[in-house]
């Protein structure tokens, strides 16, 4: 047996002991992340699987629940653990709610214990609601894993700095303004902001307690005449004089600094005061745990529903989009310096694998000044490795890169004044007659979606079906988004709109920023991808009503050299010239002369 196949063995012992049916566990944190700390890392820890996704165990079963981003992975890091993956976002899924009610059915009570901190109050409600409330008992066992886990990381807690005007347009008086405007026009009396990115975005502040996200690990209390912020968790490091100078800052804004632990506690006598009779939540980002606190305390009080920070948030101002600019110009330019290198590399057969690949492109951000790091964790594949999605790319054993076939690299930064996402994938050399279509299809798709002009009023899921229908027209697919929001120097995945056959229905609004990123994976062989991201702005308006469409801010080129001109059209040739065309006017003046050059073969129009 696995040391991870024990690790579920003991979890199962502790269900027998306690009486508990189902043990659910996940790797979110306590504001339902998408990506969190090392300390909310349960199901890695519980099996080895380091992808997204959540595990289910009974008496007699254990599962992985993760979409089709994960498939592969999951199969090669679950092998000798005894848990079984179960697939979604295909046909006749079977969602854990579901799998628990066909699994109990005819039982008359069912308790399934949850670490009341790693689940959002709208995921317990889908359970009961499918196992059936009256015979559902939730057994909330906050840090369940901490007995077993004995090494478990504490809470992270990070240097915080704050952002100007001068950065991000709006202050955080202007913002906590409008919101307390929205609880009046809704007549409600407080809000409790649980998302870590909307509490960092209304505060203007921003921290490294998860990786590659600059967020910082707190909660958010606003009344009318009052802003509690739930952040300490602990005395600060003798030289951490950012963290200190910022909480001094945010204290003479009026924001009440409290103890990240004393939220409970606070929640607890949330309606004491006359005043507050009514308490806004997002319960897809406020935990059981806290839920189960407000329900018991003040049951009357609640008011749930979607946050309106997170639209407010995606509709960039005037100074964010100048911003995000201005990051994408930088972070072109280290992108075709190392594109450039690359190629030389491996023109030159010099031994080069993906990490130092990885490496290099790091080294190359880093010389930009305010870079502060990825947006996430680089994907840097070659071959049959670039067929997952979600690769993680080992630092150990990577796979070498030779002047064939295809290599995919994802990657982004995190800049004061900016994030970026890009993915480019680049023929080292000779390709076969499949990669040379499978290339071509997927940027005609990438095409489609960035040149189309669109009515207001629509949502991503009506235009999704234009980067997919080259794919879906030669019968070829691929299972992710074709695209999300992105934050200001914030996390790179946000909402709420997107590009995804789900049924959003949130509109595209000017000043929203989203990647375009359809793609195609072919187990063992090889994977493709182009991104952008793209600005949404106004067309014009007319007797039809008014328009909009999209703009690219990324910029770096699409190599053309494996196009296959036949399956583009002339307009989508247009295109792409002029895009590559801006792309070598707009960076050719800050690159050197050599890697000018070599831009202007590459960008040469086809």
């Amino acid at each position: 047996m696995s040391r991870y196949s024990d690790r579920v063995e003991t979890i199962r012992e502790m269900a027998r002991s306690r009486g508990w049916d189902a043990v659910i566990l996940t790797n979110n944190d306590p504001h339902a992340s998408e990506y969190s700390a090392p300390r909310w890392h349960q199901v890695s820890w519980v099996s080895g699987y380091t992808g997204e996704g959540e595990i289910v165990i009974t008496d007699d079963h254990a599962g992985l629940w993760t979409d089709t981003r994960y498939f592969i992975q999951a199969e090669r890091q679950l092998r000798g653990t005894g848990i079984e993956l179960h697939k979604t976002r295909v046909q006749d899924q079977v969602l854990i709610p579901e799998w628990l009610s066909r699994k109990f059915e005819g039982y008359d009570e069912v308790v399934v214990a949850v670490d009341g901190l790693g689940i959002s109050a709208i995921s317990v409600a889908g359970i009961r609601e499918a196992i059936g409330t009256d015979r559902t008992a939730i057994a909330n066992i906050p840090d369940m894993l901490s007995p077993l886990w004995l090494d478990r990381p504490a809470i992270p807690q990070t240097p915080i700095i704050t952002l100007g005007t001068e950065t991000v347009g709006w202050s955080r008086t202007r913002k906590i303004a409008w919101l307390r405007g929205w609880l009046n026009d809704k007549g409600l009396d407080a809000i409790l902001l649980t998302a870590l990115d909307e509490i960092a975005w209304v505060l203007n502040v921003r921290g490294r307690d998860v990786d590659y996200n600059p967020v910082v690990m707190s909660y958010l209390l606003v009344t009318s005449d009052t802003v509690q912020w739930f952040v300490r968790k602990g005395p600060l490091a003798p030289d951490d004089h950012e963290t200190e100078d910022s909480l001094y800052e945010l204290t003479a804004d009026g924001i009440n600094i409290q103890d990240y632990s004393d939220i409970g506690m606070a929640l607890s006598g949330i309606v004491d005061d006359d005043y507050i009779k009514s308490l806004f939540v997002d319960p897809a980002t406020l935990n059981h745990d806290l839920y189960g606190i407000l329900k018991e305390n003040s049951p009357g009080a609640i008011e749930n529903g979607k946050s309106p920070v997170a639209l407010r948030k995606a509709v960039k101002n005037e100074v964010e989009i100048a911003g995000m600019r201005e990051a994408h110009l930088e972070d072109g330019v280290a992108m075709e310096r190392f594109l450039y290198w690359l190629e030389t590399m491996v023109q030159a057969g010099e031994p080069l694998n993906e990490y130092e690949c990885s490496a290099k492109l790091h080294e190359l951000r880093s010389e930009i000044e305010g870079f502060r790091g990825e947006s996430f964790e680089t994907i840097s594949a070659y071959g049959a490795n670039a067929a997952l999605p979600h690769y993680v790319t080992p630092e150990e054993d990577s796979a070498e890169l030779y002047a064939n076939g295809l290599y995919l690299c994802d990657s982004g930064g995190q800049y004061l004044f900016g994030t970026t996402d890009i993915t480019r994938t680049v023929p080292l050399g000779p390709c076969t007659p499949l990669e040379k279509e499978d290339y071509t299809l997927t940027l005609k798709g990438h095409i489609a979606l960035s040149k189309i002009v669109f009515p207001k009023g629509t949502a991503g899921c009506q235009l999704d079906v234009l980067a997919r229908a080259p794919l879906w027209n030669s019968k070829r697919n691929f299972g992710h988004g074709t695209g999300h929001g992105v934050g200001f120097y914030l996390n790179v995945h946000e909402g709420p709109q997107e590009f995804r056959q789900n049924f959003n229905k949130q509109a595209f609004l000017p000043g929203m920023i989203t990647s375009d990123e359809p793609g195609i994976y072919r187990e063992g062989r090889h994977g493709v991808r182009h991104e952008n991201l793209i600005l949404c702005v106004e067309a014009g308006e007319n007797d039809f009503g008014r328009w909009l469409r999209f703009e690219p801010l990324t910029l770096c080129h699409f190599d053309t050299s494996v196009v296959v001109r036949e399956l583009l059209d002339d307009s989508e040739i247009k295109w792409l010239n002029d895009y590559n065309e801006r792309v070598f006017l707009t960076l050719s003046p800050r690159l050197s002369s050599d890697v000018a050059a070599w831009l202007r073969e590459k960008t040469r129009a086809i």
